[in-house]
């Protein structure tokens, strides 16, 4: 009897246990078209070729480079919140297109250069 109480609750804390990490919701994705545009109207406007920002494409960094980027959170050589310049859903969808387009992603993009 004491084995079967054992293997019981053994059962009921794996199921505990899977119906917490179920209930954790996934990583929320932007949307890389919504991001392109955000970018081009946003970000172009200092990060053109001959911009106040210098020029920048999708392509100036890696993938990695541009996921450390956003998960830092800051612009300008760390002095500014990125949410200075996006709320925070767009910086989502700016972020999902410039990361799928980075320097050594399947599918690089220079954004129009």
């Amino acid at each position: 009897m004491m084995r079967f109480a054992k293997l019981m609750f053994s059962l009921l804390f794996v199921v505990v246990i899977s119906g917490l990490f179920c209930a954790v919701p996934a990583a929320q994705k932007g949307s890389e078209t919504k991001g392109r545009h955000f970018f081009k109207d946003t970000c172009r406007q200092c990060h053109a070729k001959g911009g106040a920002g210098g020029e920048l494409t999708p392509m100036n960094k890696t993938m990695a480079q541009w996921r450390a980027y956003f998960a830092a959170g800051t612009h300008n050589h760390g002095k500014e919140q990125l949410t200075k310049y996006m709320p925070a859903d767009q910086l989502l969808d700016a972020s999902a297109f410039l990361i799928n387009h980075g320097a050594d992603s399947p599918q690089p993009e220079t954004c129009g250069k």
